[in-house]
């Protein structure tokens, strides 16, 4: 009874069966088929491959939503080399709410060094100018940072390997300063800074014109935590001026922006700037205080950067898709390949089915006799059987 039950329900599975299967001996293999399935299992393949390449890949998501933190400070990060001496120079900080902060505040310190640069420290000016145009061009660059990590150390000039001959002619300015998170000018000009009661000013009047010279070189300047994997828009940026006064002003807006990625994370600013220079001639009308001037401005946006992966499901959907829809396609021009091909030969005929013409067999009457009569004297005739297997057809 349960075998009974058992072949019941099998017979109904088979005839559920979507699948059927064709027996061999009832298919035919042509060479324009085995062709046109090697053509299919290639794209297939070459399909397959790509979809894997692109779901192993990440894309980086930019959102955007209101800075609400208005209390903290904002760090300063700065490695600028001035072309004169560290004692006709001087380097403070005036804000919007009226506070005046001198290099003194932080950890900004004061180096004599030489404006030329070594060989090693020329290569690594060059590259690091190569990295930064490469980034106003191409974004995604800067998204390959983010996914990378921030492995390494911060850009920063590389020690010199000679000793140049000769007192040192610049200053360099390193370090960092602590600031109000509020609009506000950094600026390097003639003369150390003193205290006064409507702001502030520089002592410069025992330094002669002739003396003036702005020319710089910024190795790094940056907001925030400084961070590696990031390059500013002002890192290595060099100018040289043969004027004795004139004045270079960076107008900067600052974003602050967080990253998330799957190898790191981090909170950091970044900024975009553009600059003006021009010298200072009171006769010809350009007034100004001849310096470098940066002049800061926060951003009320925040830019949030995380790094989002492709879902599974959708990279089996795209790969049933894929099988399944150049599998169909091939199919199809196969058929019209062959239907093409039998109408320009003249063998196609629609609709009439022509089977194959079958030999005819010669069956010796004797084998056609009972196998107990063998002793009659009848003469041996070979009767001609015409036989025709009839083949089934599969509708």
């Amino acid at each position: 009874m349960m075998l009974r039950r058992r072949k019941q329900t099998l017979k109904v599975v088979k005839e559920l069966d979507a699948f059927p299967k064709i027996p061999e001996n009832y298919q035919e293999t042509t060479a324009t088929g085995g062709t046109v399935s090697i053509l299919t299992f290639s794209l297939i393949a070459i399909l397959v491959i790509s979809e894997i390449q692109y779901y192993s890949e990440t894309t980086m998501k930019y959102e955007y939503e209101v800075d609400t933190d208005l209390t903290s400070k904002l760090r300063l990060n700065i490695d600028i080399t001035v072309a004169m001496k560290c004692d006709y120079i001087g380097a403070d900080v005036l804000d919007m709410t009226g506070d005046t902060v001198s290099a003194s505040f932080g950890s900004l310190k004061e180096q004599a060094v030489h404006f030329e640069l070594s060989r090693r420290q020329k290569q690594w000016q060059k590259k690091l100018q190569a990295v930064r145009s490469a980034l106003a061009n191409e974004h995604a660059i800067q998204d390959l940072l983010f996914k990378v990590g921030f492995d390494g150390s911060p850009t920063s000039m590389p020690e010199r390997e000679d000793k140049p001959a000769g007192a040192p002619n610049s200053c360099r300015i390193h370090g960092s300063m602590s600031l109000n998170k509020v609009a506000g000018n950094f600026h390097i000009t003639l003369g150390k800074s003193i205290p006064h009661p409507r702001g502030h000013a520089h002592l410069a009047a025992f330094i002669s014109q002739s003396q003036y010279n702005f020319s710089h070189r910024i190795d790094h300047f940056s907001f925030g935590v400084p961070t590696p994997g990031i390059v500013n828009p002002l890192d290595g940026d060099q100018r040289v001026t043969q004027e004795n006064a004139r004045m270079y002003q960076y107008f900067i807006q600052i974003v602050p922006t967080r990253v998330n990625t799957r190898r790191a994370s981090a909170d950091t600013h970044q900024y975009a700037v553009t600059e003006r220079d021009r010298v200072i001639s009171h006769s010809s009308g350009s007034h100004g205080v001849a310096g470098i001037f940066f002049k800061y401005d926060l951003s009320s946006v925040s830019v949030k950067v995380t790094e989002e992966y492709q879902p599974y499901w959708q990279f089996l959907v795209r790969l049933c898709g894929i099988i399944g829809g150049v599998f169909a396609t091939s199919g199809m021009l196969h058929s019209l390949i062959g239907c093409l091909y039998d109408l320009i030969c003249c063998k196609y005929q629609f609709g009439k089915y022509k089977p194959k013409e079958h030999k005819a067999s010669t069956v010796p009457v004797h084998h056609l006799r009972p196998s107990g009569d063998q002793t009659t004297d009848e003469p041996s005739v070979n009767f001609v059987l015409q036989t025709q297997q009839e083949v089934p057809m599969k509708q």
